[in-house]
């Protein structure tokens, strides 16, 4: 008797996404691992998107493509709550973007990694990208962030991959979507801290499947380069960063019960040092933690940063 291969439920977030849908559409079509299901959440698009999507689904089936009306509150809230809907039930879960191109053997390689794993324990597979422009050129990859393993101590401080490479197992999809009005960074980052600092496994690929474009309408845009690099030292040092970790350590109060003692235990540390006047005493609190950055010029850039009140 056959066994029939898992079932992925694909969850979109999409938003005056027509110039570059159908592209993507198209490459989930090509995929490989053919038992999947599209659920779309549009977050209140007024371009062509719905009468691509409804074309889409009329050419697929409804059994292949669900259309759902997203929460209006951001593309954060719109993932996560995409990813509580009780009404959506697979093996795995996979994040796309509206207005990238899967590689046909994205879905299938994103399996073989999780395959090994039970789904008692939860986990989470990521990885690298091809950066494309705008009429889809390749150039150049994401950062490859294999310097460190991931980790809980670099998820409080990095977001190691886009939520568009991203496939779970149903127990790491119960840990994300446990508190779905939760306000966010961004929902990939928040995926990364939430299953590395509940105990599970997060698996990152070096091998890009993403074509992850890049134009004026990213709402998150490339992470390679020094315009990039620059970018997020300024963010650092103006605060930027500082206001993003007082909301990671918001959101992570709020489902400190899962977190494992470890885990509450960096909490509590990046807490303190968050709230420090002390930057001899930051900078102590830096170090016990093992706060850390893939790159190293990054992770003095950190440091510095902790001792000067920024983070």
């Amino acid at each position: 008797m056959s066994v029939a291969p898992p079932q992925v439920a694909v969850l979109m977030g999409t938003y005056n996404g027509a110039e570059f849908l159908p592209q993507q559409l198209d490459s989930l079509a090509a995929q490989t691992h053919k038992n999947w299901r599209l659920w779309v959440s549009d977050d209140g698009s007024a371009d062509a998107t719905h009468d691509i999507l409804r074309r889409c689904q009329e050419a697929w089936g409804e059994d292949k493509l669900c259309l759902l009306a997203g929460p209006g509150r951001g593309f954060p809230a719109n993932f996560l709550a995409l990813a509580a809907r009780p009404d959506i039930s697979a093996d795995y879960y996979a994040w796309s973007d509206q207005d990238d191109v899967w590689l046909p053997s994205k879905l299938a390689r994103a399996l073989v990694h999780l395959a090994p794993y039970g789904p008692s324990r939860p986990v989470l597979y990521c990885g690298r990208t091809i950066l494309t422009d705008r009429e889809g050129r390749d150039r150049g990859f994401s950062p490859l962030m294999t310097r460190r393993p991931p980790g809980f101590a670099n998820a409080l401080v990095q977001s190691l991959a886009g939520g568009n490479t991203m496939v779970f197992n149903q127990a790491a999809r119960e840990l994300i979507a446990a508190q779905p009005d939760l306000s966010v960074v961004t929902h990939d980052w928040w995926a990364y801290q939430v299953v590395s600092g509940c105990g599970g496994m997060v698996l990152y690929d070096p091998e890009p499947l993403v074509r992850y474009r890049q134009h004026g309408g990213n709402l998150i845009g490339q992470n390679r380069g020094f315009i990039a690099r620059w970018s997020r030292l300024k963010k650092l040092f103006a605060g930027v960063f500082k206001r993003y970790m007082a909301l990671n350590l918001k959101a992570l109060n709020q489902v400190t019960p899962c977190l494992t003692p470890d885990s509450q235990a960096q909490v509590r540390t990046l807490a303190e040092l968050h709230g420090s006047a002390n930057p001899l005493k930051r900078l102590r609190l830096f170090l016990a933690g093992g706060f850390h950055r893939q790159f190293r010029a990054e992770q003095l850039a950190l440091g510095l940063a902790a001792f000067a009140g920024r983070v």
